[in-house]
């Protein structure tokens, strides 16, 4: 990892400066307000080619060239003109997966069409039936955030979501402002007390778990053949409550609604929070790889380095 060499037992030296998580001109409040106005108004087809269509001229140059870098470790057998095409794909998916949170932020109910399938909710049923709370797992991958909404109106189990602090407040309080889901910020004094009040109140929080933090919490993993820092903290909170951590993905399908997918729970025991970890990039890996174009990281995971 350049600028990250991997000490002994893959613990990872902390880094010069914090990471700086990506942010793009866009993210604005003022400019989520009218996209949501223009969006809403529209049905939700004509709003999905129009999203699409605004990806396909958007000038994102930084980023794209990001997700092109990302795509070369993620898929090398692609030639260049296959590669140029899912670099596109990515930004179309990420443009219609953003166009339906916008619209459905403050309209719950309107997301409950948008679901075609849950696979592996028996996994679900068992890991609350122990009691103990569930932690999904997810990443910055299919429409993440509109999935902690579907999973709570549909299991009706109070829902935390561990979130960054957006350094616009007017765009924190349009995103989280409504809903019934209950935001927890990431670095709040008593973040991790509230996540682990929760789970032993048997309800559900939702972390991501695919960019490290630049912290001594950070832990380094292969990941596509080189060494990634992914976040430790998942697991140790995990432990700590006895909770299962479940891998779960929001993917938007070629008939544009969504399919969530849950994975096997991952259990932690004393002193075994890498091996665990180790196990997430495991499943996250094989999810990428199947679907690449919905990987949504405008971020170079192995060095370190933010598109902006």
């Amino acid at each position: 990892m350049a600028g990250l060499p991997v000490a002994p037992g893959g613990a990872l030296p902390l880094p010069d400066a914090p990471p700086r998580w990506y942010a793009h001109d866009w993210n604005r409040a003022g400019v989520y307000r009218l996209g949501a106005s223009v969006l809403g108004a529209l049905p939700r087809g004509a709003r999905l080619t129009l999203a699409a269509a605004i990806a396909a001229v958007a000038p994102f140059p930084v980023e794209r060239a990001v997700v092109r870098a990302n795509l070369a470790r993620v898929a090398p057998g692609l030639g260049a003109a296959a590669r140029e095409a899912l670099v596109r794909r990515v930004f179309r998916r990420f443009a219609m997966c953003f166009a339906d949170l916008l619209s459905t932020n403050r309209r719950e109910t309107e997301a409950d069409g948008l679901l075609a399938a849950v696979e592996g909710e028996a996994h679900i049923d068992a890991a609350l039936a122990a009691g103990r709370g569930l932690i999904f797992l997810t990443a910055h991958f299919g429409n993440w955030e509109l999935a902690g909404r579907l999973v709570m109106r549909r299991f009706g189990r109070p829902t935390h979501v561990l979130v960054a602090a957006e350094p616009d407040p007017g765009v924190e309080a349009f995103l989280r402002g409504a809903g019934r889901l209950r935001f927890v910020t990431r670095g709040h004094p008593v973040a991790g007390v509230t996540l682990l009040a929760a789970l032993r109140r048997n309800e559900v929080v939702a972390m991501q778990g695919d960019r490290g933090l630049g912290t001594r919490g950070d832990l380094a993993v292969d990941f596509f053949g080189a060494p990634a820092a992914f976040p430790l903290g998942p697991f140790v909170l995990g432990r700590a409550a006895g909770a299962p951590l479940v891998p779960a993905f929001c993917v938007l399908r070629d008939d544009r609604r969504y399919a969530i997918t849950v994975g096997a729970p991952i259990h932690v025991t004393p002193d075994r929070e890498a091996a665990a970890l180790g196990a997430w990039v495991r499943v996250l890996e094989t999810q990428v790889a199947s679907h690449p174009e919905q990987w949504f990281n405008f971020f170079d995971v192995w060095s370190g380095a933010p598109a902006r």
